[in-house]
């Protein structure tokens, strides 16, 4: 399994990827390769890691930047994240995870947020903040990560992307 940052040709691949793994999903409206799309298209992908199995991109993982209303700056939002179904329960969504997020730190980034769930994310060191939302979603399922001082307080907007339908 080869973890590398996407290329132009993984647009496709990256796309049929999300497509299938959040397919099923019951909380998903399906929109989450539109999403990446969008993120692309506007230049906002931070960090678009793939998992490659032989030739086969089989995962997916993005990294935007996320705007903090007391203007705290280098945070990230992370997702969609996304496994072929087949491939599902390898660890590869762990693996994809880990290493955006070493490679985020890395580069200077003060944080990450994301809506999930906690049972999954704490693994990774998320918790639910105090003093930071994100309007419209319930406490328990927006999760922070702070890599260098505290987690900022206020309201966390995602980019506009992360609204796309189509």
């Amino acid at each position: 399994m080869l973890i590398r940052e996407e290329r132009a040709s993984d647009a496709g691949p990256i796309a049929e990827v999300t497509a299938a793994a959040f397919r099923d999903h019951p909380f998903s409206r399906q929109t989450e390769p539109f999403i990446i799309r969008g993120l692309r298209d506007a230049g906002a992908l931070a960090l678009s890691l793939v998992a490659q199995d032989g030739e086969r991109v089989v995962g997916h993982v993005a990294f935007s930047p996320v705007a903090m209303s007391d203007g705290t700056t280098g945070w990230y939002g992370l997702g969609p994240v996304s496994v072929l179904p087949e491939h599902q329960g390898q660890g590869i969504g762990q693996v994809l995870i880990r290493e955006g997020l070493a490679r985020l730190k890395a580069r200077g980034a003060r944080g990450c947020v994301l809506v999930g769930d906690p049972a999954y994310y704490r693994r990774f060191g998320f918790r639910s903040p105090t003093g930071l939302v994100h309007e419209g979603v319930p406490p328990e399922v927006f999760l922070a990560l702070p890599f260098d001082g505290p987690v900022p307080h206020g309201e966390v907007t995602f980019h506009p992307a992360f609204r796309a339908t189509a």
